[in-house]
């Protein structure tokens, strides 16, 4: 290959995109900073709105136990809750008592199972986006498994895998699979037949094609699938934990239920979707970051 085709084949989307380009473009270095301004108005603007919401949900929810006379075992006051925080988070990251300890051990057997499920997903999604034999080979089967009950099957994953952080693992990595198969499956099959004729008119193979068009164009799919997956890997570590577990924050819920600790489930409650957040959070700033040119102008 000469280097001229070297470069198309290292950078098609710029040979299939360059009859799009503004007659502008050499202007844009001086107006990059006009994007960045808005994107961070942007996310100025969505933090302040996150922010009301927060505190129109807190006045709702003391009027509610206030005005309303809703009762302590049903709804427990903010103060209540608050105190419960307290009680669990100021303490040693080492203490029994504390939510450190259960937060990690759920956290870390969510993680392992966002890890081999999405990997699994990616893996098959690709496989089934490559060969249409695959995919009529494991798609029903694919739908099937999803279209089952978790909460049915998840007793059984806990007999296969024993009361400890295999159960969970496997949980975890049962509901993150499927978001990121369909999604990767999606996302590969959607590219333009334009630049699959460039890559085939350059001579490619079919695993550069899949890494230089393929990979990128599926990438925002991807990322979307990844970010239900990590909440999903979290809600499937915590389902184990409720069915039997000697630690976790589903335990930490389970144990405070049994003595009527409404405060104590709310506090668990509110460390979770806080966790959910974050994870939430940290995906979209991943996939900012690789996914850069999805964002530019936006």
């Amino acid at each position: 290959m000469s280097d001229i085709t070297s470069r198309v084949v290292a950078h098609p989307n710029s040979a299939l995109d360059q009859t799009e380009a503004s007659p502008d473009t050499f202007g844009a270095p001086a107006a990059k900073s006009a994007p960045n301004g808005r994107r961070a108005r942007a996310g100025l603007n969505g933090s302040v709105i996150a922010g009301i919401g927060l505190v129109v949900l807190v006045v709702a929810w003391i009027a509610a136990v206030r005005f309303l006379h809703v009762p302590s075992y049903i709804v427990p006051a903010p103060e209540a809750v608050l105190r419960a925080l307290w009680s669990g988070l100021a303490v040693s990251p080492m203490s029994a008592q504390g939510y450190y300890l259960p937060l990690w051990s759920t956290l870390g057997n969510a993680a392992i199972g966002f890890g081999i499920g999405t990997g699994l997903g990616l893996l098959l999604g690709s496989l089934m986006a490559e060969s249409r034999t695959v995919e009529k080979l494991l798609m029903p089967y694919a739908f099937a498994l999803q279209s089952l009950p978790k909460v049915a099957i998840a007793p059984l994953v806990v007999i296969w895998f024993g009361f400890g952080d295999g159960s969970k693992i496997a949980i975890a990595a049962l509901l993150s699979f499927f978001p990121v198969l369909i999604n990767s499956f999606t996302g590969l099959r959607s590219v333009e037949p334009e630049r699959l004729d460039l890559m085939r008119s350059l001579s490619a193979t079919r695993f550069e094609t899949y890494r230089i068009v393929k990979l990128p164009n599926a990438a925002p799919f991807i990322f979307a699938g990844l970010d239900m997956a990590v909440v999903y890997a979290l809600l499937g570590a915590i389902v184990a934990e409720f069915l039997g577990a000697q630690q976790g924050m589903g335990v930490v819920i389970t144990q405070a239920q049994a003595v009527s600790d409404v405060a104590g489930v709310f506090a668990a409650l509110v460390i979770l979707g806080a966790l959910g957040i974050a994870l939430h959070s940290s995906v979209r700033r991943l996939e900012h970051r690789v996914v850069h040119w999805g964002h530019r102008g936006k």
